[in-house]
Parts: C-alpha cells; structure tokens; sequence
C-alpha cells in the first residue's frame, strides 16, 4: 500500500512536470539568468513538492513560491552575478529582427532580478498583477510598482 502511495505521488510530480515545468525553468532562468542554476533551482522545487507531506491545492503556485525562494537564495549566495552568454530570456518574439532581440535581451539583463521577475510573470506569462501580488506574497502597489520601474530602465537603456 505504501509503495502504491509513493508511485501515485511520482506520477502527481510528474504530471505536475509536465504541465508547468519549462514555465518555471524559463522563470528561474530570468531571475538567474544562468541555465544551470535555473535547472538545479528546478530539480529543488520539484524535489520539495515529491517529498512534501500534503499535496498543496495549487500545486503550480507552490512550485513557483519554490522556484522563486531557491532562486533568490542562490542570488545571495553568488555574491557576484554571471552573465549567460547566450539569448535566454527566449519568448520574445520571434519576428523581432536580431538586434532588436539583442538589444530588448541586453535591457532585460540590466534590470534588478525582482523588476526582471514581474516583467517575466506579467509580459510572458500572462500573469495580472493582482496573480504576481500574491504568487510572490508582496502588495499589488509593490509588484505595479516593480513593473514601471523596470519599463522606465528598459526605455532609457533602449533610448
């Protein structure tokens, strides 16, 4: 009976894999910006959720509550940040000629990783700021804010 248990739970984390892993791997790599750390911080996550006592209600909410606190305690721990050398902050759009994706990719990287996260969350995930507000646990006034913030730096960067 208990071995049952556990394969009905590997086969909940798996689904769960399924249906919102590449979202979050793509989330953790926009706060990490490193395609390493971001599949680790992933690996964490989904480890945490198999290994948990009560499956959570909304199961792709506590994988991101994960994702985000592991990523953010990878940051404090890096001390200095490494750059990727190559496009990661994929969804932009395809039809975007080269330099301009360059040129978004670059703004992008330069944002503070808590403004890079709610751009990430609103502009790809289609997420409201009342969805980030309380994905992330922080007011609607502080994710709005986050958001103007990053658009304003974006802009100067972007001329």
């Amino acid at each position: 009976e208990m071995a049952d248990a556990a394969e009905d739970r590997r086969t909940f984390v798996a689904r769960a894999f399924e249906d919102c892993g590449r979202r979050l791997y793509r989330y953790a790599l926009v706060i990490l910006m490193d395609r390493q750390d971001a599949e680790d911080v992933l690996q964490q996550a989904f480890a945490g959720l198999l290994t948990s006592r009560r499956m959570p209600a909304d199961v792709e909410l506590f994988l991101r509550v994960a994702v985000r606190n592991a990523a953010f305690s990878m940051l404090r721990r890096r001390r200095t940040r490494r750059e990727a050398t190559d496009q990661i902050l994929v969804p932009i759009a395809h039809e975007c000629p080269a330099e301009e994706r360059a040129a978004l990719e670059h703004a992008l990287r330069l944002l503070p990783p808590e403004q890079r996260e709610v751009v990430h969350l609103h502009v790809y995930e289609g997420m409201t700021f009342q969805e980030i507000a309380r994905s992330l646990d922080r007011s609607i006034n502080t994710v709005s804010a986050r958001y103007r913030y990053a658009l304003n730096s974006m802009r100067k960067t972007l001329g």
